[in-house]
């Protein structure tokens, strides 16, 4: 059973990749959201996942979906898995994910921003309010 906290946390992380606002993922929007976390995965891979986890058979996953999607995989594998997707967007050497260095990782991943866009995506997900992106941030945002 998902905590109230962590459902909130799903909540928010869904709204940030269900780019129509329609209240549901489509493939392409899930395959953002694995290119965001530095996965990388083929159009047709996401499809079969989302017709696996749909639960209604409409093709697209509603946020309880995109909760068992999340909650696949062991605590272990998963957090495995969030290191290594944080440390592809950390290149300053901070150990942060800063405005610079998401800029260049999604620039890579095929989706140009401004510095600025960049500093208002960190503004979103920064809970300490310093700027950049910590680790513990990431795994907030990303569970």
């Amino acid at each position: 059973m998902v905590r109230l906290a962590e459902a909130e946390q799903y909540e928010r992380v869904f709204r940030c990749f269900d780019e129509d606002g329609d209240g549901k993922l489509s493939p392409s929007e899930l395959r953002r959201c694995v290119g965001l976390t530095g996965g990388e995965v083929l159009l047709k891979e996401v499809e079969v996942a989302v017709e696996s986890l749909d639960s209604d058979g409409d093709g697209l996953l509603c946020l309880e979906d995109f909760v068992g999607f999340m909650e696949g995989g062991g605590e272990e594998e998963r957090m495995g898995d969030l290191r290594e997707a944080f440390g592809m967007y950390v290149t300053d050497g901070c150990g942060c994910i800063t405005p610079k260095s998401l800029k260049r990782m999604l620039s890579r991943l095929g989706q140009s921003k401004a510095e600025d866009d960049c500093e208002a995506m960190i503004r979103h997900f920064d809970l300490d309010g310093d700027g950049v992106i910590s680790f513990d941030e990431f795994k907030v945002m990303m569970m």
